[in-house]
């Protein structure tokens, strides 16, 4: 017979104990683990389940391998199907996080709407919202699709009779926290639920060649709710974020096995829906004040994608002994380093003055290319004295005040000139490069962080 035993597995890191701890040794969180009871098989048993169950894979040879099957679904949502390397690959497995309201659901249905009028029958599985309510985003959105089917279930069972029936060529799961599988006994978004679930959903994209999409709720740090193994068995990981307070989100992919990692799509949450945005460096710059003290312009690639984006600072004097420094949209630490080097190597006065430093369009920077950026807007506040307007700014600040070399500078150079600006600085490159640089296009190579700031602020 069957012998029970319980064991506690950590929710954030899928770590497993046989005692209840705390806090989870390996990642260090507390209040994480979590009860599971496990019907383990006897020795005679799984041994004989082993030597008895078929082998239906064969070795092939690579020549005789042929990459049939993975013509991408393409869409007109192009800002998606960048993120996804190309389009949907028929038989991923695609598992969208982000936090709650941020539009997961809404671009999901706008998605299985176009993959319903181009290829076929679509099926949407929530298990968080009814058909009426689904119903009613539809309308709203203006979404019509004679292929796209709704349905509300939680059960795995019934949701594999819903697949078997329509024969769908897109699946959406919204979400995976909420189904469940009779087999086990523990509650759906359990750890064991959550890792079951996925995997049977990965068998069936792989066996029938149906592209799946399950949507994942994240935690209170903004990561996906759930065992880590969950993102170890999908094939690509999509998380849309961005600021609840700004109309842009940003789908960013942080795995994906048929394309690049770290692209970013740009989205608009708009009445109508989510509309892309097909030039984000022109939106994020439309609102741009020109001749401020303070605002730089840094130009970022996200994936392969160059970003123009605007970087503000502002440095106010204080009478507390501890002056703050707050960002966002970089990293702390990062602005710690570059206010230390402003210090000590450019000898500004930063001691008694508090430094805030904001990325516009709530886009995320943490590359760091942006250093010189970042850098020139704290003194062009400090200093009081404005950037040049068409000017822009790439390059990494070292501690000693150097400048150094930041990879694909071609084609942020060429992003920066099919935007009009018309001067850009640079590190001053270590050996001669003929021709690479756009003709319309000043690039002016610094050594040091003071270089650049003469050469970048405006005179008095």
């Amino acid at each position: 017979m069957a012998k029970k035993h319980t064991q506690y597995v950590c929710h954030s890191c899928g770590r497993t104990t046989p005692t209840y701890m705390g806090r989870c040794p390996k990642c260090g969180e507390f209040g994480t683990m979590v009860e599971q009871v496990i019907e383990a098989e006897t020795a005679a048993s799984t041994l004989k389940s082993r030597s008895t169950s078929p082998h239906t894979s064969r070795p092939l040879r690579l020549a005789e391998i042929t990459p049939d099957g993975f013509d991408r679904l393409r869409l007109p949502l192009s800002e998606f199907s960048r993120v996804l390397g190309g389009g949907i690959v028929p038989g991923s497995l695609v598992l969208v996080g982000g936090d709650p309201g941020i539009g997961k659901s809404t671009l999901l249905l706008d998605v299985a709407a176009m993959i319903a009028n181009q290829y076929g029958p679509t099926l949407y599985i929530s298990g968080e919202e009814s058909t009426q309510q689904i119903k009613m985003r539809a309308d709203r959105m203006d979404v019509t699709a004679a292929n796209l089917f709704l349905v509300t279930e939680t059960n795995l069972t019934g949701m594999f009779a819903h697949i078997s029936e329509v024969q769908p060529a897109l699946v959406i799961i919204d979400s995976i926290q909420t189904t469940y599988t009779e087999d086990l006994n523990s509650s759906a978004g359990s750890v064991s639920q959550v890792r079951e679930c996925a995997s049977r959903f990965q068998d069936l994209a792989k066996s029938s060649g149906v592209a799946i999409f399950l949507v994942g709720h994240v935690t209170k740090e903004g990561a996906i709710a759930g065992p880590r193994v969950l993102e170890h068995i999908v094939d690509t990981v999509l998380y849309l974020g961005g600021d609840p307070f700004h109309r842009y989100r940003l789908l960013r992919s942080v795995k994906n096995r048929f394309g690049a990692t770290s692209e970013v799509g740009v989205f608009e949450m708009a009445e109508k829906g989510m509309m892309e945005v097909p030039n984000p460096s022109e939106a994020f710059l439309a609102e741009r004040q020109v001749n401020a003290p303070g605002s730089a312009i840094a130009v970022t690639v996200e994936g392969t994608r160059p970003l123009l984006v605007e970087i503000q600072a502002l440095a106010s004097s204080t009478t507390f002994p501890n002056p703050r420094r707050t960002a966002n949209g970089i990293d702390y630490n990062r602005l710690l380093l570059i206010t230390a080097v402003l210090t000590k190597r450019v000898g500004l006065t930063l001691h008694d003055k508090d430094i805030f430093v904001n990325v516009i369009g709530g886009l995320q920077i943490d590359e760091p290319a942006a250093d010189l950026a970042v850098a020139v807007a704290i003194a062009s506040s400090v200093k009081d004295r404005p950037v040049y307007a068409d000017m822009a700014f790439v390059g990494e600040v070292g501690l000693s005040g150097e400048l150094r070399a930041v990879s694909q500078l071609d084609v942020r150079l060429k992003e920066a000139a099919k935007l009009g600006f018309k001067r850009c600085i640079i590190p001053r490159p270590t050996r001669s490069r003929g021709g690479e640089y756009p003709d319309n296009l000043e690039v002016i190579g610094c050594r040091t962080l003071q270089e650049a700031i003469q050469a970048g602020l405006l005179p008095k």
